[in-house]
Parts: structure tokens; C-alpha cells; sequence
């Protein structure tokens, strides 16, 4: 019995030690930032290993409320060796990201175009009465 609980004891501790050679730490090649007094801000950096970043932000009226409005771009090297690269804006509407790895919607097909077309232009029907 003692014989288990060492081998056990002995397995746990070989599996939380650490394995293999440390990672070698990633340089930082280019860190900015500025943010300012009227809430708008700007950022960007890149390491050494492919990855970078930058974005412009500031804010904006919308009705009664101030809201962020957004631009920027990322990229990182893909599993594949490609770079990935994204740009984006985000609002009130959304975050919207492009890139050309992104999948896209197939097109819209003609019946259907036309119906929509058909269905803006009839004119709207009276509701029945009750």
C-alpha cells in the first residue's frame, strides 16, 4: 500500500514540474500611446514576433448620450506562416472587422432581390378592423 502512495506521489509531482526549456521572453519593438483631456486616445505597438496592433478612438454625440467611435487594424502570424491582418471600426452600430481570412456571405439571389424590391415599392396595406 505504502508502495502506491509513493508512486502516485511521485507521478503528481514529476508532472508538476516544469517540462522542457523556458520560452524565450518576446521584445517589445514599438509601444505608443497617447490619451487625451477630450476622451480621445491612440495606441499602437509590435513585437518581435509578428504581432501589432494600433487604434484611434474618440468620442462622439449620439442623441443624448457621448459614445466611442473607433478605428484600428491588427495582425499575428497565422498557424500557416501567413500573416493574418484585420481592420475594424466600432460604434454605436457594432464592431465591424474586415480581413481577408474572414468568411463572407454568399450573394443575395435574384428572385429573391426582386421580391424585396417588389415588397419596398408596393404600397403598405390597411390594417383590418376589428
Amino acid at each position: 500500500m505504502k508502495s502506491i502512495v509513493l508512486v502516485c506521489l511521485f507521478a503528481a509531482v514529476a508532472f508538476a514540474a516544469p517540462q522542457g526549456q523556458p520560452a524565450e521572453p518576446i521584445p517589445i519593438v514599438k509601444d505608443d500611446s497617447q490619451i487625451n483631456g477630450d476622451g480621445s486616445y491612440q495606441y499602437a505597438y509590435e513585437t518581435g514576433n509578428g504581432i501589432s496592433a494600433d487604434e484611434k478612438g474618440e468620442l462622439k454625440q449620439v442623441g443624448d448620450v457621448q459614445a466611442i467611435s473607433v478605428q484600428g487594424e491588427y495582425s499575428y502570424p497565422g498557424e500557416n506562416g501567413e500573416q493574418i491582418h484585420v481592420t475594424y471600426t466600432a460604434d454605436e452600430q457594432g464592431f465591424h472587422p474586415q480581413g481577408d481570412h474572414l468568411p463572407t456571405a454568399p450573394p443575395v439571389p435574384e428572385a429573391i432581390q426582386r421580391a424585396l424590391q417588389y415588397i419596398a415599392s408596393a404600397p403598405a396595406a390597411a390594417a383590418p378592423s376589428a
